[in-house]
């Protein structure tokens, strides 16, 4: 999961100097950085990213409080004492060699014309919570695993942003250009607010970027933070994927989604992983939900209706800040495992805790030998247009490609997928059912491969109403579980399709176990039949999704008919129908001989008694 902020005001490198990188608590005044976090045990920030080389500087170095204040606090040099020093030594003036040691336009000269600057963005890298239950109750053997998961995942999912995101722009964005290599300060977290874990990495990323002037000279510039916060979902379902399929293939686990809130996106959680321990972990995010309950009351009141998506979104931001809670005394790790293990000891008993990671193997390796690694790139392709067109009407590759590792997370369960597969179903889904909607004008700079937008041409179901529970009102269907219901039908018709174009004579759909385990994928080495691929895809996918997946879930045909319309007729009927029930119980009629149990068989075989003739129009 990956959320991000801005950082805006000049000043604000003080929150992150005295904040962020101190554990999110409170430095003491006078107490340098590195003393401080040496004095709590708080890791120190570690530089990341291509850029920092053009700085003098080194991926994996420590972050000093100095370097921090000159570039993310007045956008100059992390080096700019020695370097201004130097150019004084040398008879330069004070101002020029000040000016000398700025990246890019200088941030008085911004806040001159009444603009506040943009320093940086906060991206902030956390596992699911499952995950961070295991990290904080697990041995150290599974700490080990996840926080070096947590760690490569980070660092894969920066260089995605660098290699196929970055850009800088100038001249009002009429120059553009491809900037891989990007200047982070990454601090790690253990705990929230409130002292309860949750990994997490706080990764700076500069708004400053180098690139080639018209001389070939280089140049620093503002990155091109727009695009950067339009790929925020791809990178974190980017970050989550490559996490969770290492830590399950390191340990042995298997993930299982778990709604969070009805209708929406379900989350991927370790299988095993109790909603108990999930709850301990996650106090923060109670509170906020009950805080959210009065927003929406407080709307519906207001609006007279329900919030939208945005206005939700809206509100849970509002929620989050209004229970957000004062910076907390940073504690070291150990005292934190131990405390934590205490309190969970306390709550649910040793034999819980200590068998958490066992527990979650077993479940695993049942769940692992029911789902191979077989991904349908067909079906992928199908089930990925058709979500992002329902949720969206129009979408670009960005899009698309966030939802394939969506895709590969919900159906591998964990397991490894050839690499690139992800960019792979993307591209075929925009190729086989994508129909572009961005036109080329002329006299204008044709749009880049990642600016187009698409659409395509899935039937949309129409919207139902599922019945309440737990004393809930009936709510309406999302556009997620409307897309489910899209992918479902098309996905259903293309394995008739391959089942029907079978010829009869052959075999019946018997696959060796390497094909089995083969990836639908450019250069695969084992062909299968049209029965014998439709045969494996539909155990495949009956063995993803498990019991456990269907619960909860409304993608049945069956709650199709709980429209506005209906509910009040099928409430009717309901009621009728208990009636009837309870009339015949209490007048039910005595045991007859056998001679007169044939002709009453018969008689109640007409149309009759509740039955009707028929269906009515």
């Amino acid at each position: 999961m990956l959320s991000v902020a801005k950082v805006q005001r000049r000043n604000a490198w003080r929150y992150y100097v005295r904040g962020v990188a101190y554990g999110d608590g409170r430095r003491p005044v006078g107490q340098s950085l590195k003393a401080a976090q040496e004095k709590v045990g708080l890791p120190p920030g570690r530089w990341w990213g291509r850029g920092v080389t053009a700085l003098g500087l080194a991926e994996g170095a420590e972050v000093s409080e100095r370097q921090l204040e000159l570039l993310f606090g007045q956008g100059r040099h992390p080096d700019a004492d020695r370097i201004e020093q130097r150019l004084l030594d040398d008879g330069v003036g004070l101002a020029a060699a000040r000016r000398a040691t700025v990246l890019g336009q200088p941030i008085e000269e911004i806040e001159a014309r009444n603009q506040t600057p943009l320093l940086a963005l906060d991206l902030t890298f956390r596992p699911q919570a499952s995950l961070t239950v295991m990290w904080a109750l697990g041995d150290a053997r599974t700490r080990r695993v996840i926080e070096r998961a947590h760690e490569r995942a980070v660092v894969q999912a920066l260089r995605w942003l660098e290699d196929d995101v970055a850009e800088t722009r100038w001249s009002s964005g009429r120059g553009r250009a491809k900037t891989p290599a990007l200047v982070v300060a990454a601090f790690r977290h253990f705990d929230n607010r409130h002292g309860s874990p949750l990994l997490h990495e706080h990764c700076l990323v500069l708004n400053r970027v180098q690139r080639l002037d018209d001389h070939g000279e280089p140049k620093w510039g503002a990155l091109d933070t727009t695009r950067l916060y339009q790929h925020v979902v791809a990178a974190g379902t980017l970050y989550t994927l490559a996490m969770t399929t290492e830590v399950c293939e390191e340990l042995g686990l298997a993930t299982v989604p778990r709604e969070v809130t009805p209708g929406l996106r379900p989350v991927m959680e370790i299988a095993g992983v109790d909603q108990v321990l999930i709850d301990w972990s996650s106090t923060r995010r109670q509170r906020i939900e009950d805080a959210l309950e009065g927003l929406i009351y407080t709307y519906v009141q207001e609006h007279g209706r329900l919030p939208g998506d945005k206005a939700r979104h809206g509100l849970g931001w509002q929620a989050a800040q209004d229970t957000r809670p004062e910076k907390k005394t940073p504690r070291p790790l150990e005292q934190l495992l131990a405390r934590w293990r205490a309190s969970a000891v306390l709550k649910f008993g040793t034999r819980m805790v200590d068998g958490l990671v066992e527990r979650c193997r077993a479940v695993g390796a049942a769940l692992r030998a029911r789902v191979d690694p077989v991904v349908d790139t067909a079906l992928a392709a199908v089930d990925v247009a058709a979500v992002v067109f329902t949720v969206r009407g129009n979408f670009a590759r960005r899009h698309v490609l966030a939802e394939a590792r969506r895709h590969l997370l919900e159906t591998l369960r964990g397991r490894a997928f050839t690499r690139g597969l992800d960019d792979h179903i993307a591209s075929r889904a925009l190729a086989d059912h994508g129909r572009q909607t961005t036109v080329p004008q002329l006299g204008r700079r044709a749009p880049a491969p990642d600016r187009i937008f698409y659409t395509a041409d899935f039937t949309e179901p129409d919207r139902w109403w599922i019945v309440g529970t737990d004393g809930k009102p009936p709510r309406e269907s999302s556009r997620y579980e409307r897309a489910r219901v899209a992918s479902l039908a098309v996905r259903t018709a293309i394995r008739a399709a391959r089942t029907t174009a079978a010829r009869p004579d052959e075999a019946p759909a018997t696959t060796t176990s390497a094909a089995e385990h083969t990836v639908d994928y450019p250069g695969r080495e084992v062909a299968l039949t049209p029965a014998q691929r439709a045969a494996v895809v539909h155990a495949h996918q009956q063995a993803a999704m498990p019991e456990e997946y269907l619960e909860g879930r409304t993608t049945d045909p069956g709650t199709w008919l709980r429209t506005p319309e209906n509910m009040d007729r099928l409430a009717a009927f309901t009621r009728a129908a208990d009636a009837r029930r309870r009339t015949y119980e209490d007048t039910k009629p005595p045991a007859v001989p056998d001679a007169d149990r044939r002709h009453q068989e018969q008689r109640h075989r007409q149309p009759g008694h509740g039955q009707g003739a028929g269906p009515r129009p």
